[in-house]
Parts: C-alpha cells; structure tokens; sequence
C-alpha cells in the first residue's frame, strides 16, 4: 500500500502536470471508486473545473478545485496513477482529461484490486470534518513532538507498532516505514505504547521522520503495486534496514532478523537490537502472547 513517502512521491511528480489545467472529462468506470456517490454524480461535480492545487493529507490526495470544491483520493493497496499511458492498463477504475493551452492530458487510475476510492468534500467545513475524523498528526507537522507522542500513547496497552499504524495517531505510517522507524529507534515493535519512556520516544520520533524523509528522497518503495506517473519503481527497497529482511544478518550487530506478527502485518526486528518485552501475566496471557507473534 502506498505510505506518506510513496503518495508524496507522486503527487510531487504529478502537481506541474495538473495545477492550472481543467478537468474537460470525468470518466468513472467503477462505482466502488467513487461511492457513496454514485460515478455520474462525482463525475459531473468535477468536470469543467479547473485544478488549484493538488495536495497530501496522510495517505490521501487531495485535489482543490475552483468554486472550494475538493476531491480526497486514496490509492490504498493496489492503485497507481498513470500519466498517458500507451498502452492503457486492464484495470482502469477512472479516467480524466485535463486541458491546457497545449492541448489535452489523460490521466487514468489503474487498480486491480479495487480498493482505491475517491471523496467528494464540498467547501473547508467538509474538507476539515473528513480529516478530523481520520487523521492524526503527520510526522512531518512540527507539531509532531516527544510530547505529542506520549500524550497520545499514554495509558495503551497495544503494540507500539499498533500505535504507529493507526492514521488517527499518526499519518501517513504504513508498514514498511514502521518496521524502518522502530528498528532505528532501537524500540522492539511488541512493546506496549503506553510503556515506552521518554528517550524511548525521543529516538522513535527522530526514527519516523528519518525512515519517511529517507522513502521521499528515493522516491518510494516498489515492492509490490506502487509505481510513479511513467510506471517506473520506486528504490527505497534498496535501503531498508530491517523490513523484509527476515533470515538475513543484522546491519547493526550481525544478529539473524526475525519476521513475526505485531498489529496484525507481518513485521521485522533485530531481537539484538530491539530488546522483546519480557511478558507478564499468567500462563493463560503468555499463551496468548505466543499465538500474537506467531
């Protein structure tokens, strides 16, 4: 699934190509993409209108159009935006045509799975009611302190990778940059948020940022779907310290990476590096551990 670094990636390819233009066509060809709306109705509110600006909240997106009308697109696992392409993908899901004083653009969203989407949000008060309701801050956001982040954890018992994944307490985190941030923190991924000390906190804030700017600057991981506007990958792949690296040595201490399940993703650590919880409870809570991480 395209993270903070992947979506930013595109969209920093994408915003010289859209901004000015008007969209002439909206061509839905999904109803999934476009519900509760059903495709004529989203598409009628978007064509004819010209693109202001093209942003990124998190995961998402966002297209500002003239008239304060935005449009909250999600890739999620399989989508990609594909920027004339010839020939065009099996899986087309939407189709738009922007024109400019050059001429005429296509733009397509290829999605085999179906699981993109795209919102329409009509006028500020909606914009800021829909990314309430999801989103946390960005580690980007300077308001993104050690402070910030133990308030938020104060007092839970999940995971820590669990707290890292969850877009309401930090956006824009998938996966991959978890396992990346947490390795470099030294913090093992099963250690309950609500436990986590304030230098703990310290070095996993520094390690989120670290692991997202470090995906921006290779702009993104393709290890599965993921592909820029020319269907190009991504390298960040080529960098990862610990994500997919089960079996392999650890570039820190040499110690054999192990892949186990935290927050229900399958997750990578260097136990010599990112010390396990030692666990507590009974014999009925360490057997529920031990199904946890496989």
């Amino acid at each position: 699934m395209p993270e903070l670094p992947e979506v930013e990636t595109i969209r920093r390819q994408l915003a010289p190509l859209v901004e000015g233009r008007r969209l002439v066509d909206v061509e839905i060809l999904d109803e999934r993409w476009s519900r509760p709306l059903a495709p004529a109705e989203l598409a009628a509110a978007l064509a004819g209108r010209r693109v202001e600006e093209l942003g990124r909240r998190g995961k998402y997106l966002l297209w500002a159009l003239e008239g304060d009308v935005y449009l909250a697109q999600h890739l999620r696992m399989t989508g990609a935006l594909l920027y004339e392409p010839e020939p065009e993908p099996s899986h087309v899901r939407m189709r738009l045509l922007l024109r400019d004083g050059a001429g005429e653009h296509r733009l397509v969203v290829d999605d085999p799975r179906r699981f993109g989407t795209g919102e329409l949000l009509l006028g500020t008060d909606a914009l800021d009611d829909f990314f309430a309701a999801r989103l946390g801050l960005e580690p980007l956001d300077e308001a993104f302190t050690i402070e910030h982040l133990r308030r938020a954890a104060r007092g839970r018992r999940a995971p820590v990778k669990a707290f890292l994944l969850d877009q309401r307490r930090v956006a824009g985190v998938g996966n991959i940059y978890a396992d990346e941030a947490l390795f470099r923190a030294g913090v093992h991924p099963l250690r309950p948020a609500g436990r986590l000390t304030r230098g703990e906190w310290e070095r996993l804030r520094t390690g989120v940022i670290a692991a997202l700017r470090a995906g921006i600057d290779a702009q993104g991981a393709s290890i599965d779907d993921f592909r820029h506007l020319d269907g190009a990958r991504g390298s960040f792949q080529e960098e990862f310290l610990i994500h997919r690296r089960a079996g392999e040595p650890c570039p820190r201490c040499g110690r054999e990476i192990v892949k186990m399940v935290a927050a229900g993703r399958g997750t990578y650590a260097c136990e010599g590096c990112q010390r396990r919880p030692r666990r507590r409870g009974g014999t009925r809570q360490k057997a529920r551990e031990r199904v946890a991480v496989g």
